[in-house]
């Protein structure tokens, strides 16, 4: 699908190409001598694929972010291509900061394709902070369940569910702000590729507009260094607890079995069938074997106390 901004212009300044067939890539290239990357070009990682520049125009992609469902996000490689005369960009999947961009792009007057850009790469950055703000706060509710919340007396069973939910969840803040931290390094880098390759050419305007997104991107990317040292303490701790909780069962499942030795070994002793046993003669023999069961159990279960194992 093509969209060109604005609409009502015989030649527009923007072009989103959605998705595009052979003829509306033929009619761009017919048009403004531009070859439109296709899906597996944008997937590209070397800076040399990202980033070129072909006389005055100029190659860029990035991987935005593309909203599949409600838990999963993925990335969506995105090209950007700049000249003179236009702005085309290509994306194989819908992205809701396009959307807004348009309706502010269609109602901009003087639009160019750098000042097009710059706003893509305004609202993509202002995207990417509500990204990290959200997974910000996921890891705010985690840490309170972690750290400050009683479990309760729900048992072993109920802690082990609540401590899953919570690796599971941190998990996902921390691969939503790993790819938000890939899509807004690679949109700096873009950014200081148009400011180097269009200066002098470019306004004023626009160049401090670069610069401010640059410096946004530098702040992002401190706070999602901090926000990915706080993932990895709450992923730690949630793991030290299980194998806490884990510990506190083996242990008591080793304390049970070597209070049961003693009589099971006594049992064992006069379960055999001997015939000059002494103890077979007592008229007490049985209860003092009982006794000796009981107190060979409660030794160990008493010494286990005294050193505080359980």
């Amino acid at each position: 699908m093509l969209t060109a901004i604005p609409s009502d212009a015989a030649k527009p300044v923007w072009i989103d190409l959605l998705t595009p067939d052979e003829a509306e890539i033929a009619r761009i290239a017919k048009d403004y001598g531009i070859k439109v990357p296709d899906r597996a070009a944008l997937r590209e990682i070397e800076a040399s694929s990202r980033l070129r520049a072909d006389g005055d125009t100029l190659y860029m992609s990035v991987p935005m972010l593309a909203h599949t469902d409600t838990e999963r996000w993925e990335t969506a490689p995105t090209g950007f291509i700049l000249s003179p005369d236009v702005l085309v960009t290509v994306r194989y999947a819908p992205l809701g900061v396009f959307e807004g961009v348009m309706t502010e792009a269609g109602e901009a007057k003087g639009l160019t394709p750098s000042m097009a850009l710059v706003m893509l790469l305004e609202a993509a950055v202002d995207r990417a902070a509500d990204h990290l703000e959200h997974a910000a706060e996921l890891v705010g509710e985690v840490a309170r369940t972690v750290f400050f919340e009683d479990m309760g007396d729900g048992g072993l069973a109920r802690e082990t569910r609540v401590l899953r939910k919570t690796i599971r969840t941190i998990g996902r803040a921390n691969d939503r702000a790993s790819r938000v931290r890939y899509m807004f390094l690679s949109m700096g880098r873009m950014a200081s590729f148009v400011g180097d390759r269009c200066t002098p050419k470019l306004e004023q305007d626009i160049n401090d507009r670069l610069t401010a997104i640059n410096h946004d991107i530098v702040s992002l990317d401190e706070f999602e260094v901090s926000l990915s040292g706080r993932i990895q303490l709450i992923q730690d701790a949630a793991t030290g607890l299980i194998s806490i909780e884990q510990n506190d069962v083996v242990k008591l499942l080793t304390v049970a079995s070597v209070v049961g030795i003693p009589p099971v070994l006594i049992v064992g002793i006069y379960g055999m069938n001997f015939k000059n046993m002494p103890e077979l003669g007592w008229a007490w023999g049985y209860p003092y074997a009982l006794g000796l069961c009981v107190l060979s159990a409660v030794v160990p279960y008493l010494w286990f106390k005294w050193r505080d194992w359980i």
